[in-house]
């Protein structure tokens, strides 16, 4: 049995490409199920995310099974792209790097590792799973968990949130009194909006298409909220606007937004689309007096402080290298191990 990994992630495709790739919750069974079918697949996991779509696989023969696979996956895409592809000991290293966040676009971020655990499990209960693959996921999660507690790779890293929050400050300068809306009250959307009333907001609206979520994180925060059908009507009284409702279809186009800004031409609106698919349309960013930032925008600034813990990923890489040749040696004996230099 032979393992691979295929997928493009930050690192290789910009979020404009990315969010053609994404794969839908509501669809991840059917879409695991077809990729069993194709000949030679004998396990798989999909990993979808905002930073990444990434395929792991075991097939008796890996590069046809992957190559099946990719097709499956740019025929979802309606779209040709080069998709990276990892064999073997590769593949079993990435998917730790992966779940302990050494390969996030905020090294050390700890959202990661339950998506990984997500992905896994749903692909278990969709019985696409096998030998090879339960236990390598389940030696990422405790690879994961070692690099996690033995380096100090999350101190001093920049989260979601505060990069948010820089990039609102340096829109708007100082946060207080500000009005926030945020469109989505899942994980990323609370992070973002426990930041942002940590820099001391006036006004949280908080909408999501189910109310009891929005309530739940509006009574943490001291927020409000309103039906998701209404949340455009907020548009003209907000400085702030966070998109994270991952909705199938652009919630806002930028001929609406425009409408709005025609209104208040002395008074400027952040917006920060963290879906993937974006929520909002890109051409937003051209309209003037709208600061418009999506994902790929906090790239840059989750670089920040990396260069001090630069000595905690040496040896978190050392971490997952054991754990991977250990699951190679026990799991595929027959697939050669690199030597040495």
């Amino acid at each position: 049995m032979e393992l691979f990994c295929l997928g493009l992630s930050h690192h290789t495709a910009a979020v404009s490409l990315r969010e053609r790739f994404v794969v839908p919750e509501a669809a991840m069974t059917a879409f695991l199920g077809s990729l069993r079918s194709e000949e030679g697949v004998a396990e798989c996991v999909l990993l979808s995310t905002c930073n990444r779509v990434e395929i792991y696989g075991a097939a008796r023969d890996g590069v046809l099974a992957a190559a099946a696979c990719s097709m499956r996956l740019q025929q979802h895409a309606g779209i040709k792209a080069d998709l990276y592809r990892l064999d073997g000991l590769d593949a079993a290293r990435h998917l730790i790097r992966v779940a302990a966040g050494l390969d996030s676009m905020v090294v050390g971020e700890t959202e990661i590792l339950g998506q990984v655990k997500d992905a896994y499990a749903l692909a278990w209960r969709a019985g696409v799973t096998g030998p090879v693959l339960n236990r390598l996921f389940q030696l990422a999660f405790r690879g994961a968990k070692q690099v996690r507690t033995e380096t100090g790779i999350t101190r001093g890293s920049v989260s979601v949130g505060s990069a948010a929050c820089h990039l609102a400050a340096r829109a708007l300068g100082s946060l207080s009194e500000r009005r926030v809306l945020l469109l989505g009250a899942g994980e990323a959307g609370g992070v973002v909006a426990r930041s942002l009333k940590a820099r001391g907001i006036r006004d949280l609206v908080i909408v999501n298409r189910t109310p009891s979520r929005a309530s739940d994180l509006a009574a943490e925060l001291g927020g409000r909220t309103v039906e998701f059908a209404a949340w455009q009507s907020l548009l003209p009284e907000m400085d702030i606007v966070v998109a994270c409702a991952s909705s199938p279809s652009r919630l806002l186009q930028a001929v609406e937004l425009a409408q709005v800004m025609a209104g208040r031409p002395e008074r400027p609106l952040f917006v920060l689309d963290l879906a993937v698919p974006r929520d909002f349309d890109p051409e937003i960013r051209n309209l003037p007096g709208v600061d418009w930032h999506d994902v790929d925008s906090l790239q840059a600034l989750a670089r920040e402080g990396l260069e001090g813990r630069v000595r905690e990923t040496h040896r978190g890489e050392e971490l997952v290298a054991a754990h991977a040749d250990g699951f190679m040696r026990r799991m595929m004996p027959g697939e050669a191990l690199p030597v040495a230099a």
